[in-house]
């Protein structure tokens, strides 16, 4: 029976310049990471490298023994498993040596029957899984784990036959639960590093519904993350650090792994407590937390006068490269709006979102037009892969298009709605309200996030599905002012980091995600039907001061213990 393994950091070698650099080998790397021991250590600490896989397309067989020769002197005394990739004739070589446990087997390398019977019950045996039904065929054949992939797009592997995504990986782990094997341990391949492995972890997590275990990965398989960087070590041990926190903390800690199984729901939940909304607008007002916008010049100047009177402090730039500096500033949240979608500013989202996920600060995606043009759908697909995003928010269409775009092209045609064709902004409204709730709760439990589907009728999902409430409030008058969709994404931002600061204290019971993103849309649509419904009001020019003014008493009241104003909120 092959031994227990911890698969959290599985190291994968690359010979190669490119992954090395000049004046290293695999060996030397590889000894790096195990802290360049060959003895058992007195302590009791266990190796950050959980297991090891030596792959080498261009090496002959004699050269790959010694190799496996000399890192079985570091994995060995480790307790970590060394595999061959790909090659059962080194494998059985190199275990009648006691220099390997087993082998790594792609979809075209020699079956996993066969590689049992040459090499022995004891073995361990992998298998690469890119799709649902490879997956579930190998786990069948008798695969003692898997790797799935490839998670994202990466030059250290050339023949990949899937960029799958996280939500590609949540697929396959809820397929292998629906078959039986969800004791099967896994492990994600393909572009993950110290930088996304935590939230890789976290999003790809299939938490169980519908009768179904729950079943995370295990753990992350890396390249160039220990094999290409100075200190192997160093590495090795923070990509370990970064698994364990995506396991039981969520992307930036905001949101807590859950254990429970995925309860059963009625259509539409019961809304947070008003005492849960005003503790956070008093902390929004109390912490002036930073709201940085990266949106179109159409709406910067409402959405800073918003930003404003909801008690955050606005900056509105573009530039990816400054995000780093902003992300650290204590309570900043980002809102990434893409009005305007062009190469240059998908690159600055792109970096900005990392930025924030680094420093673990909350991010707002409003992917305005999402779906009216092919390079706008592209975009969506760039900034899903791009991070961890804590709210999705946007109208009927462009949810759609955002949840389409996590799906394979196979899933995208069973789907009884199809890819709507927006225009331009314009969200299409062609779901009747179950599909509404629906569609916002898959999108939820797939991406691990916050969905807000606005409309008519606003839809608001937790980040598990699990709990939706609806928001029937707003004013007509909010659709006759440029502007005032995406600066609802700015509110919800302020909102968002003030809970954040609630996080640790003694106070924060009843407090997350979900709650600040209700609180932001409660406190935007009642100043707006407050405004809306002053005898000084005759149209938008006079609504936008008296919006404004409202948001801002609103906020102040509730600062203050007064929530009367939220008594007539549906």
């Amino acid at each position: 029976m092959p031994p227990k393994v911890d698969y959290s950091v599985y190291l994968v070698t690359d010979p190669t310049l490119a992954i090395l650099g000049p004046g290293r080998t695999v060996v030397e790397v590889v000894a790096a990471a195990f802290g360049n021991k060959t003895t058992p250590s007195s302590s009791n600490e266990l190796p950050h490298v959980g297991i090891v896989q030596l792959r080498d397309k261009d090496a002959d067989a004699r050269t790959m023994l010694a190799t496996l020769a000399e890192l079985h002197s570091y994995t060995g005394p480790a307790g970590s498993p060394l595999l061959v990739n790909d090659r059962v004739d080194v494998a059985v070589a190199a275990m009648s040596r006691g220099h390997c446990e087993g082998v790594h087997l792609g979809q075209d390398d020699i079956d996993v029957a066969t590689a049992r019977k040459m090499l022995g019950p004891d073995a361990i045996i992998g298998v690469t899984a890119s799709t649902v039904d490879e997956a579930v065929t190998a786990c069948r054949d008798g695969a003692d784990y898997l790797g799935l992939g490839t998670v994202f797009a990466t030059p250290t592997k050339t023949n990949t036959k899937h960029v799958v995504g996280t939500a590609g990986i949540q697929r396959m782990l809820q397929a292998m639960t629906a078959a039986g094997f969800g004791h099967v341990p896994t492990v994600c391949i393909g572009g993950v590093n110290a930088s996304n492995a935590r939230r890789v972890v976290f999003q790809s997590g299939f938490d169980g519904r519908d009768g179904q275990a729950a079943k995370a990965l295990d753990g992350v398989a890396v390249v160039s993350a220990i094999m290409g960087v100075a200190d192997p070590g160093e590495a090795a041990a923070t990509l370990a650090e970064q698994v364990r926190l995506g396991k039981t903390q969520g992307p930036t800690g905001f949101y807590r792994a859950l254990t429970t199984p995925f309860e059963s729901y009625s259509t539409l939940s019961t809304p947070p407590t008003s005492s849960a909304i005003q503790r956070i607008l008093q902390a929004l007002h109390e912490t002036t937390p930073l709201s940085h916008n990266m949106t179109n010049l159409v709406v910067q100047n409402i959405a800073a006068n918003v930003a404003l009177a909801v008690g955050a402090s606005p900056i509105m730039s573009n530039s990816g490269t400054e995000a780093a500096d902003l992300a650290r500033l204590p309570g900043s949240a980002l809102v990434i709006n893409m009005g305007t979608s062009t190469p240059e500013s998908l690159a600055n989202y792109v970096k900005a979102i990392g930025a924030y996920n680094a420093a673990g600060r909350p991010v707002v995606f409003d992917p305005v037009g999402a779906g009216a043009t092919a390079v706008r759908r592209a975009a969506v697909r760039t900034i899903l892969a791009a991070g961890y995003l804590d709210v999705i928010k946007g109208n009927e269409g462009e949810i759609q298009t955002v949840y389409l775009s996590g799906l394979s092209e196979e899933e995208v045609a069973a789907e009884p709605a199809g890819l709507a064709q927006q225009r331009g902004v314009d969200g299409s409204n062609s779901l009747d309200t179950e599909a509404r709730i629906r569609l916002v709760r898959r999108l939820a439990a797939r991406e691990k996030c916050v969905v807000v589907l606005t409309g008519a009728v606003d839809y608001v999902s937790d980040s598990r599905g699990a709990r939706v409430v609806a928001v029937e409030d707003g004013h007509p008058m909010l659709g006759q002012v440029t502007g005032t969709g995406c600066s609802l994404g700015t509110t919800i931002s302020a909102t968002v980091a003030a809970a954040a600061t609630l996080r640790d204290s003694s106070d924060s019971e009843g407090i997350d995600t979900f709650t600040a993103v209700l609180a932001g849309m409660v406190l935007y649509e009642r100043a707006a039907v407050r405004a809306a419904t002053l005898p000084s009001v005759k149209g938008p020019g006079t609504f936008v001061p008296a919006f404004l003014d409202e948001l801002s008493a609103c906020r102040r009241a509730a600062a203050a213990g007064d929530m009367q104003w939220l008594e007539s909120q549906k």
